[in-house]
Parts: structure tokens; C-alpha cells; sequence
């Protein structure tokens, strides 16, 4: 029996964006489920904000077509899409008292005002801020004026809900706060969402899937455990965390392991095997936090695989973690991060740091 797949709700087939001579999109396809929330992450400049303009109608693709719920939307009107936008500095009406701020997309819907008023109720219910709608925005804080924008959006019901650096302008304990608030209140609704962000934490703590980008180009899609850890090239490794890249090349094979003579001298294994052959130039990537140190006293013989030995040249704290970065000789430098709980070491310190060859990702040379 064939089981007829349920359409994306919302699809980009071939869209890119030009603004003269100058591409902003290249020609771009995507795919996002009923219910996901998909981060476009990348630096500034890279298409991420020009993608979710077009999707809102704010900008008009040069080629290629939208979808929404299986029907093309390059031609409808902005009011007639559906959507729910939350911008980054919130968007409010500071002449407008809560109430009719939360109500202004309802008040256009044909909408009884008995219904409005219940479905104004609910949204703030909703975002925990109930009982505000006769204050006027200056009255509430950052974190509140979000909240209300966050009711507004989500009081038409939309299909998609679009969010562009809704979070930028808190402070960092604010915006942890509000990144669970948005994620719980997503998944609680079940909505669309489409968030773009350049905050690497947030893509990752958030989303079911990221979409990075560079240059206007998608990098690479995935879930945030295959980006992170699966990383498709330099790029990627690189904006995604702190890591670090030697090169090498492919010098043969055990059992599961790959061997990469390095070019420093060394020998380093990863658990890489397919696709691999020998002479094959690669890029090792190590991410910071995959790391162990230990000290010459607590030096574990079993297994000399991936170890390497060096001396502390620089110490900083992250909080409950330590930055290291460590010269091991020959031109090259390790950065490890450490939790606080493991021991503290000195600036100087002779140290000895390991990385399973598990954590040892093979690119292809660039």
C-alpha cells in the first residue's frame, strides 16, 4: 500500500535573490515540516534574514517559488499569508495600549470583538504576562515588550510563525530565559517556526533542524547533534563552536580507524574509515571541549593513541569552564576546554592532552 506523503509546509524550490548585480540568495532549496522549528544560522550578510523576508512578503524572490501548505505564495499579499513575525526590536505600537497591540492582527479577520478579547486573553495567558493589556509598552520591560510580541504573533493562529533575531537585544541572562520561553511555547503550539539567529547557542539548543549559510549559499542541513558533530566542511567546523583543524593525509587503516600522518610529524587516528584511501589530503577537526588534559603524574600508558605532549601557554574562565591553549611543539597549538571540576593547571604547565579518535572528524583538504 503506498502511504501518500504528507507535503513540507513550507517549500523553497530554486528561490534566490538578487538586488542589482549583487546575489543575496543563490538559488536555494529547502524543506520544512509541519511543526519543526529550522534555524537559519550564519554571519551577517549571508542570505538568512533575506530568505525570511521572502517568505513574509516583505521581498519578492527573483527566481524560483515559495510554498506554503503545498500552494505558491510568491504573488500573495503579505495579510493574506498567515504568518506571525516577531522582529528583533519587537515592533510594538508605543501609542497602543497592550490590548490593542496583541489584537492588531485580529481586528482585520472579521472577527467578533467578544472572540478577540478571549483569543487576547489566551495569548497572554499564554506567554505568562496575564492581566497587562491596559498598560502601554514603556510600562513593561525588554523581556516583557518580547513577551507581548511574541502574544501577537501567535494570536491569529498562524501557519508559520517567522522569527528574526527576536532575541538579540537582551542582556545574556535575559536571553537564556527567553530561549526557553520561545522553544516551550513552540513546542507547546505545535507552530512552524522559521528563526534566524547568528547565536550558535541558540540553533543549538533550540532547533530540530539548522540550515547554516555563508555568502548567501546553504552550507549545510541537519539536525543539531549531525551539524555539530558531522560537520560538511571547514566552514561549519569553524562557526559552530571552538575547533581545531591540522592537516594531514590518509596513511592507511585499522580495523575501524583511519591513520592521518599530520603534517607537523605526528600521527594522529580517527573513526572515519569509509570513503577514505590512502594518500587522501584531509583536514582533522577536534572540538575544544572533546579534549582530555592530564598531568604527567596521571599519565594513562594503556592507551598512547592521539596523545600528545605539551606546555600551557595561555589560561582564561569561561564560568564553570577553563579555556586552555597549549603549545605542543613544531608550530603547533591545541585549544582545550575544561570543566572547572577537573584540576586547574598553571600558565607553563607541562600537560599531556588526548582526543579519542571517536572525536577526530575528517574533512577533505581545502
Amino acid at each position: 500500500m503506498n502511504v501518500e506523503k504528507t507535503p513540507p509546509m513550507v517549500r523553497f524550490k530554486g528561490v534566490m535573490k538578487k538586488f542589482g548585480k549583487v546575489v543575496a540568495v543563490e538559488k536555494t532549496d529547502l524543506e520544512i515540516n509541519e511543526g519543526e522549528l529550522v534555524t537559519l544560522l550564519g554571519p551577517s550578510g549571508c542570505g538568512k534574514t533575506t530568505l525570511l523576508r521572502m517568505v513574509a512578503g516583505l521581498e519578492t524572490p527573483t527566481e524560483g517559488d515559495i510554498y506554503i501548505k503545498d500552494k505558491r505564495i510568491n504573488d500573495v499579499p503579505v495579510h493574506q499569508r498567515n504568518l506571525g513575525m516577531i522582529f528583533q526590536n519587537y515592533a510594538l505600537f508605543p501609542h497602543k495600549n497592550i490590548f490593542d497591540n496583541v489584537a492588531f492582527g485580529l481586528k482585520y479577520r472579521d472577527i467578533p470583538k467578544q472572540d478577540i478579547t478571549e483569543k487576547v486573553v489566551r495569548a497572554l495567558e499564554m506567554v505568562r504576562l496575564p492581566g497587562v493589556e491596559k498598560r502601554m509598552p514603556s510600562q513593561l520591560s525588554g523581556g516583557q515588550q518580547q513577551r507581548i510580541a511574541m502574544a501577537r504573533a501567535i494570536v491569529i493562529e498562524p501557519d508559520v510563525l517567522l522569527m528574526d533575531e527576536p532575541l538579540s537585544a537582551l542582556d545574556e541572562n535575559l536571553r537564556e530565559e527567553m530561549r526557553r520561553e520561545v522553544d516551550n511555547l513552540q513546542q507547546m503550539l505545535g507552530v512552524t517556526t522559521i528563526f534566524v539567529t547568528h547565536d550558535q547557542r541558540e540553533a543549538l539548543s533550540m532547533s530540530d533542524k539548522i540550515v547554516v549559510m555563508k555568502d548567501g549559499r546553504k552550507l549545510q542541513e541537519g539536525t543539531p547533534d549531525v551539524v555539530y558533530n558531522r560537520p560538511s566542511n571547514h566552514f561549519v567546523a569553524d562557526f559552530l563552536g571552538h575547533s581545531n583543524f591540522t592537516a594531514g593525509m590518509v596513511a592507511g587503516f585499522e580495523d575501524d580507524l583511519v591513520e592521518v600522518h599530520l603534517d607537523a610529524g605526528n600521527t594522529l587516528w580517527a573513526l572515519q574509515k569509509n570513503g577514505w584511501k590512502e594518500g587522501d589530503r584531509v583536514e582533522v577537526v577536534i572540538r575544544a571541549q572533546k579534549y582530555e588534559i592530564f598531568p604527567e603524574s596521571e599519565l594513562n600508558s594503556a592507551d598512547a593513541r592521539n596523545l600528545f605532549k605539551g606546555r600551557i601557554t595561555d589560561r582564561s574562565y569561561m564560568g564553570g569552564e577553563v579555556s586552555y591553549f597549549i603549545d605542543l611543539g613544531e608550530g603547533q597549538e591545541v585549544h582545550a576546554i575544561s570543566m572547572m571540576r577537573t584540576q586547574i593547571y598553571e600558565i607553563g604547565e607541562t600537560v599531556y592532552v588526548q582526543a579519542s579518535p571517536q572525536h577526530c572528524h575528517l574533512l577533505p583538504a581545502e
